[in-house]
């Protein structure tokens, strides 16, 4: 029988429209779920948008709109753009989903019975950049770090609590002991050290309830307040299995994140979970960011690079590649659009794309006829890379394998062969091209196809670059 992999992206949110943050997340969870496919399990891949909250509701009044209308409208930018990326997601969950709605109150309703909710008094500094509240050594210069233009606010009201506190002795010994029946991987190390050096200092209740916004689901035993965004938005990977009658794919195999978000994913969601006796997720690797030649991303600096763009100047594949190859798997990307150029006329119109038409020249020229009945497998370099999220590692093994092909010919000047010595020569390339090609196809799945049927014998012609140069 095969094996469940259920992977996830965060479920973006739609104050924005995406960006090549949420382009890199989404892509590298694609290279998983298709490098998982490719070994016979049986996937289930969710991305979606997260769209209650006080940000979504001020940007909705900024452009004159209903907050549905809203997210409606910035929701479908996700859901447009995934597929022509040829991303193979599943299900796009929307949190305004009526049937996640229902969920996340039952929930909630099972953890408040248990006596896990209580309400009380809070008074503390708010970002609605983040949605959260955060304390006064977090700030820089007076800012939320993650939100220099925003004043934070100080709001007291009262709210509903969860019992946080109560569940983190269980959740550092589920982190730290991996024969702990409950045990989850935090990846990298360096995200797993951080998580448990806060669980150690000491953690507080949670507030999961607002007073004073209105755009979001409204607690099924108190209709005055709605459930805090970030405990709705993380329900949606159990609530999705639920949705589409895949609740035998639960608990979910990799949580893949960016560093951002790395505490509601590690420590408020297992909580959650283990306060609703529902089993928790086994994996979550926590990304790092790009920076735009050398600078963080921002609306103001105007460096925002988008999907988009990256399409019409590099195409599906090429975009693929490019974002695989900078993925930020343990430290921030840096990257420019010259950088990208680069890298795309060096290794895929020059490399890729040169090698592929010249054994295809080759062949063609020599009319022989190629009988490929060989089965293939990964190469293990290439698991290894997918394994560890280090999709650079796995590419660089496969552009290996084309520079040194490249080579050969080069020396060998098979142009200069004939008879025995020139179909052995080229049967070797054809043999290495298709495992380079079977190799790619996680990565970028259009020219794995491409190169396959062009090299699949008996007869092998030339076909148009596959690659461009730009």
């Amino acid at each position: 029988m095969a094996n469940k992999f259920y992977i996830t992206t965060p479920i973006y949110y739609v104050n924005d429209v995406p960006h090549i943050g949420h382009t890199c997340t989404t892509i590298a969870a694609d290279i998983i779920a298709r490098y998982h496919k490719i070994l016979g399990d049986e996937v289930f891949f969710l991305t979606g948008t997260d769209e209650h909250g006080a940000k979504v509701a001020e940007a909705a009044a900024k452009e004159g709109l209903t907050p549905q209308e809203f997210t409606d409208k910035v929701s479908r930018t996700f859901s447009n753009i995934w597929p022509k990326l040829n991303i193979s997601f599943d299900y796009f969950i929307r949190t305004t989903n009526p049937q996640h709605k229902k969920i996340v109150q039952e929930i909630l309703e099972k953890i408040y019975q248990k006596g896990d909710i209580y309400k009380s008094k809070y008074k503390g500094l708010y970002c609605i950049g983040c949605e959260k509240y955060i304390t006064e050594s977090e700030l820089v210069d007076g800012r939320c770090p993650l939100h220099p233009n925003r004043q934070v606010c100080e709001q007291e009201e009262e709210n509903y609590f969860f019992r946080l506190s109560k569940y983190i002795p269980e959740l550092i010994a589920a982190i730290e002991d991996e024969k702990n029946p409950l045990h989850y991987q935090i990846e990298p190390e360096g995200k797993r050290q951080e998580v448990l050096s806060r669980l150690k200092a000491g953690v507080n209740d949670l507030s999961i309830s607002r007073a004073e916004v209105s755009w979001g689901i409204p607690l099924p035993w108190d209709q005055a307040q709605t459930i805090y965004v970030w405990v709705d938005a993380l329900l949606n990977y159990y609530t999705a299995t639920k949705i589409v009658n895949k609740e035998n794919f639960w608990p979910a195999n990799l949580h893949l994140i960016g560093k951002e978000i790395l505490w509601f994913h590690t420590v408020i969601w297992q909580a959650l979970l283990l306060a609703a006796d529902i089993a928790l997720p086994k994996e979550i690797f926590a990304h790092s960011f790009y920076l735009i030649d050398g600078q963080k991303m921002s609306k103001s600096l105007g460096n925002v690079i988008s999907p988009e763009e990256l399409l019409a100047k590099f195409g599906v594949d090429g975009t693929r590649y490019l974002i695989a190859y900078s993925f930020p798997s343990l430290t921030d990307s840096d990257v420019s659009w010259n950088k990208f150029k680069e890298k795309y006329n060096a290794d895929l119109a020059n490399g890729l794309g040169n090698l592929a038409a010249r054994i295809a020249r080759l062949a063609e020229k020599s009319a022989l006829k190629f009988s490929l009945g060989e089965s293939l497998s990964f190469s293990p370099e290439v698991q290894e890379g997918v394994k560890n999220f280090r999709f650079d590692e796995a590419l660089n093994f496969i552009w290996t394998q084309i520079a040194k092909e490249n080579k050969r010919i080069n020396e060998k000047k098979p142009w200069e062969l004939s008879g025995e010595e020139l179909k052995e020569f080229l049967g070797e390339s054809v043999k290495k091209i298709r495992q380079i090609a079977f190799d790619l196809q996680p990565f970028m799945p259009q020219t794995a196809e491409k190169i396959s049927n062009q090299f699949q014998g008996p007869v092998i012609k030339s076909e148009k670059p596959l690659f461009p140069r730009i």
